[in-house]
């Protein structure tokens, strides 16, 4: 880690020693990261106004931003998704450029790439969010394999990509 982490209002970043932040994502204030969570290049994480949570497991792609927000445990949030004020369960994946703002992102729930998810939605656990503004279906109702979609991304060779990145993540 650089000197990208930095203290707001006397309250420091956290970061377990089994993370793997990159020495090019940004950490403010009250941000606290479980271990085996990954931090990709350009994440912001900015915990002025409230926490910045990431449960054990879970992985913030390259440009995100989360604002005051908390992921859960195996939660996924996807290249350049903005997450401000907001909670993403356990589980579950916000997708490349989703806009998330004041909601709740049930377990095991995916909201696909662009969507936005305005002020005020809970979406219920196993739905599929998609669309602007977004509509919310559960997954049963649909032809998506949430098992193979996790397992493509938060399993396998593609959650063991920081190995092969040693510079990124010293």
């Amino acid at each position: 880690m650089d000197s990208r982490e930095y203290t707001y209002d006397g309250t420091s970043p956290t970061v377990d020693s089994a993370a793997s932040v990159s020495r090019e994502a940004t950490l403010a204030g009250d941000v606290r990261v479980e271990a085996d969570v990954t931090v990709w290049p350009g994440a912001v994480l900015r915990g002025d106004v409230a926490p910045v949570e990431l449960g054990a497991g879970s992985a913030i792609g390259d440009n995100a931003v989360l604002h005051g927000s908390t992921v859960g445990e195996g939660g996924m949030i996807g290249h350049g998704a903005v997450c401000n004020d907001t909670t993403v369960e356990a589980g579950a994946i916000v997708g490349f450029n989703a806009t998330v703002s004041d909601a709740v992102i049930g377990a095991e729930s995916i909201v696909a790439m662009g969507s936005v998810v305005p002020s005020g939605y809970e979406v219920p656990e196993a739905s599929f969010v998609r669309g602007t503004p977004a509509r919310v279906t559960p997954l049963a109702e649909t032809d998506i394999d949430r098992d193979a979609v996790y397992g493509e991304f938060g399993t396998g060779e593609y959650a063991h990509l920081t190995e092969g990145h040693g510079e990124l993540f010293d």
